[in-house]
């Protein structure tokens, strides 16, 4: 006969599944993960360091176990040609991750509103049942996409760059391709001061919250919005991903070179060299355009610079003898 205990916890088990509940936020996007279990709301290792235990949501993920997931349907606007794919309908936006493993079947598919808000993630069991481990739902690059996309809705932006906070709470954002030294300029600082590095590879600015106005010391009684500069999970070869942030004071647009030259950028030149260097959705014009906005904002906030520079102590010297 069971006991009293039992016979509620079965009801519960039938008719009210718990739900699970993980949070995180990146560069100031919070994410919510609802699911029926553990699993559904499992946050990679590289998010961890970014959970948050309570807060609103910028973005609402519900996490479904399915059976199978069917041929994409809609617009297809992108295709990564291995990993992901992106359609658009009339509810808003598809997009489904694949493996080489599993043929042309995606694992997981994410549906998501046009303003990236409510969105629910398929997980196709079909594919996953056999595997040895759990797939964390939010695995990469789905992470990254998500904030990717939600920036395109705010003043906001990801860069390709390093972002060094100095012990007096100077902020420098140090900007380039692969090989234009953002791993070298980490290390050379790392050796040099006590700095904090918020990420060696991808670095997230947008309007500082935290202040609404400063005024900039080169223009006398003009004032203007502040910007902050926040760390990212997707590090680089030096595997430096913070969740802090720090007030944003110069830009520096990274060049190998001979001596250590820095030549103060026009607006115009700057934003073309930040755009050169950012994460941005190029499948809708109102994605480029807003990108485009946030950067004349932001040069107009925040001196840029080029730095052509030698790999050595001298360009860390450089940069603290240099006065705007």
């Amino acid at each position: 006969m069971r006991s009293e205990g039992e016979q509620v916890r079965e009801e519960f088990s039938v008719g009210q599944r718990a739900e699970h509940r993980s949070r995180f936020r990146v560069g100031g996007v919070s994410i919510q993960l609802v699911g029926d279990c553990g699993a559904d709301v499992a946050l990679v290792q590289s998010l961890e360091p970014f959970r948050i235990e309570t807060g609103i949501s910028d973005i609402d993920i519900r996490v479904d176990r399915v059976r199978s997931l069917a041929p994409a349907l809609g617009r297809q606007v992108f295709d990564s040609g291995t990993t992901w794919a992106l359609s658009e309908g009339a509810d808003g936006f598809q997009f489904d991750f694949n493996a080489a493993i599993f043929g042309q079947t995606p694992f997981k598919r994410l549906l998501i509103d046009p303003q990236f808000r409510n969105a629910t993630l398929q997980m196709n069991e079909e594919c996953l049942v056999d595997l040895p481990a759990e797939v964390e739902p939010l695995g990469y690059p789905l992470d990254e996409l998500l904030i990717m996309h939600r920036l395109t809705q705010e003043k906001a932006i990801e860069l390709h760059s390093c972002g060094i906070v100095r012990p007096d709470g100077t902020g420098n954002l140090f900007v380039g391709h692969s090989g234009a030294g953002k791993s070298t300029t980490t290390r050379l600082w790392t050796e040099r001061e006590d700095v904090e590095i918020l990420s060696d590879d991808r670095i997230i600015v947008r309007r500082d919250e935290d202040k609404s106005e400063v005024v900039t010391p080169c223009a006398q009684g003009d004032k203007k919005k502040g910007m902050r500069m926040y760390g990212t999970p997707w590090h680089g070869e030096a595997m430096y991903a913070s969740p802090g942030s720090a007030p944003l004071t110069r830009i520096f647009i990274l060049e190998h070179g001979h001596g250590n030259v820095l030549t103060r950028l026009s607006p115009s030149h700057a934003v073309a060299e930040l755009f050169a260097r950012s994460f941005v959705p190029f499948h809708r014009h109102e994605y480029v355009d807003a990108a485009l906005d946030f950067l004349q904002e932001l040069v107009g906030s925040v001196p840029c610079y080029h730095y052509s520079f030698e790999p050595d102590q001298r360009a860390v010297d450089t940069i603290l003898n240099f006065h705007d």
